[in-house]
């Protein structure tokens, strides 16, 4: 048999192996392991290393949050996501809302290289490797809305001229693509757009009457609006086609008002509107004669679209913090201020003119025109301002103290809001507790709000900063612990961390942020 078994042996001994395992030739197979569930709270996903493959398998897209138990803007978040999963639910969308405790899951926080919180990732058609960032609003509303538009289409296709004019008449600011060719990659980029402009409605066409009810013969996206001039055309470049870029930016200055009042709901627009320049009146709408200034002050408007937003501010109405950041009184009013949102420069007309449509058109060209030069808030100064072992600065006597060169001075700029500058202040007041006796040694406090340095601008809170004694006008940042022992260490080092001491990144908060702030791990 040249050492082979005979087939009928080698069957019966396959055969006793099957029975030896409980198993018989021919017989039920065994049943699959049923696969495994992942658990929910409030109708989101809860998941792990282990659930977050399972979960892809079983939704086509998935909306996954990653946080920390700690984090507050996580906190603030979860009942908004809760009703967007609730809401997405009821419609019985395809899209699930899921969420990940970074903490506790730091396989996943390493993989998706998630540094702060809340993190948020789209994940479409069970693709793992290449999820979108989420950059959308915060609230359940927007949410929910920024999902349908990737679930379905982000625009509705209008036929005819009743689909058209009932699309218009639906919101406030419309948005429709006129195309010749559907299939051309410009429309492409419309609908992309589309999916992340949420606070505008989109329709696009082909159809050559909607073309001539709407006077067209190219290209052209057009917006539609219940206010100001009503209308709105950019026209395609025949060219180089339809920019991302430069349509995103026609449609945030064109769905604006001329003339935006400042409050809750619209601070947001306004930030974001990608406008640097703002020129705001600020009247009580309680006073008819200061109602009668809106008039001009709208006049005023049309020329400036794009390059300048005219704001109202109405100091009755609770925007007490809009006039301490420009160093202004109730009883000022009315009056004008001019502000870069880039350099935050602010400028000031010359007091004791009226508010008219000509002079706020020569206010403008003036300080674009570099003709008016901005002026820095400062409080008064204190006169028991070094009485304390933290010294008090403000703007007038900033430069003195800081730039003393007998001195080594360490100044925590801060706002009087800011909870990191709260939550560091028991430290800054024993290292000035400890150092009150080293004459070499200042340890002081800027309220950077109501304080303004032109050479020293100040965009987070709190910002830390060292000026060693000596000429030069030396200056060192902090950016590491903010406690004692590691302030005592950086100030007995000359203004820096021993060698062996890490630097560790510590979270600022930023003034006029015009998107929720992340808190980082």
């Amino acid at each position: 048999m040249d050492g082979q078994l005979p087939l009928v042996l080698l069957l019966l001994l396959v055969a006793s192996g099957l029975r030896g395992q409980g198993l018989e030739p021919g017989g039920p197979e065994e049943e699959p392991p049923e696969e495994e569930e992942v658990p929910e709270e409030d109708g989101i996903l809860v998941l792990s290393q282990r659930t977050l493959g399972l979960a892809l398998r079983k939704h086509r897209t998935l909306l996954v949050q990653f946080y920390a138990p700690w984090c507050g803007h996580c906190k603030a978040l979860a009942p908004e996501y809760s009703k967007a999963a609730a809401m997405l639910a009821a419609e019985s969308a395809k899209a699930r809302l899921a969420k990940v405790d970074g903490t506790a899951e730091t396989e996943l926080t390493q993989e998706f290289a998630v540094t702060e919180y809340p993190t948020l990732r789209f994940f479409r058609d069970g693709n793992r490797t290449h999820p979108e960032e989420y950059t959308g609003p915060r609230e359940a509303d927007g949410i929910a809305e920024w999902l349908r538009r990737r679930l379905g289409p982000s625009a509705t296709r209008l036929e005819d001229e009743e689909g058209a004019q009932t699309l218009i008449d639906s919101r406030d600011v419309v948005v429709i693509g006129f195309f010749q060719d559907l299939q051309d990659e410009d429309v492409a980029t419309f609908l992309a757009l589309a999916q992340d402009a949420l606070d505008m409605t989109f329709g696009f066409t082909d159809q050559p009457e909607l073309f001539q009810k709407f006077s067209l013969t190219k290209d052209t996206v057009v917006l539609f609006k219940k206010f100001d001039e009503g209308r709105a055309d950019f026209p395609v470049d025949e060219e180089l086609g339809l920019d991302l870029g430069d349509l995103s930016r026609f449609l945030l200055v064109h769905s604006m008002r001329l003339v935006m009042e400042f409050n809750s709901q619209t601070s947001p627009k306004i930030f974001a509107a990608r406008i640097l320049n703002h020129l705001l009146l600020f009247v009580n709408q309680t006073l008819a004669p200061h109602q009668e200034l809106l008039a001009g002050f709208a006049e005023a408007a049309p020329p400036f679209r794009g390059q300048v937003l005219f704001v109202v501010v109405d100091v009755g109405a609770n925007n007490d913090h809009v006039l301490q950041y420009f160093g202004l009184k109730a009883e000022e009013v009315p009056t004008l201020r001019f502000i870069n949102m880039e350099t935050t420069k602010k400028y000031a007309p010359a007091a004791g003119g009226p508010v008219t449509a000509a002079s706020v058109t020569a206010f403008c060209h003036a300080v674009l025109g570099g003709q008016v030069k901005p002026y820095l808030l400062s409080q008064e100064l204190p006169p028991d301002w070094d009485q304390r072992p933290v010294k008090t600065l403000v703007g007038k006597n900033f430069e003195q103290v800081a730039f003393d060169e007998t001195k080594n001075v360490f100044i925590k700029f801060y706002a009087p809001w800011c909870s990191h500058c709260k939550e560091m202040a028991a430290a800054w007041e024993a290292l000035a507790e400890k150092y009150k006796d080293h004459e070499d040694i200042v340890i002081a406090e800027l309220d950077a709000t109501a304080n303004e340095l032109e050479a020293f601008p100040v965009h987070g809170f709190p910002t830390l900063k060292y000026f060693p004694a000596g000429p030069g006008r030396k200056v060192i940042e902090y950016k590491s612990t903010r406690d004692l022992e590691t302030f005592s260490k950086f100030l007995e080092n000359g203004g820096q961390l021993p060698a062996e001491e890490p630097t560790v990144s510590v979270p600022e908060t930023a003034p006029n942020a015009s998107t929720e702030p992340k808190e980082e791990l």
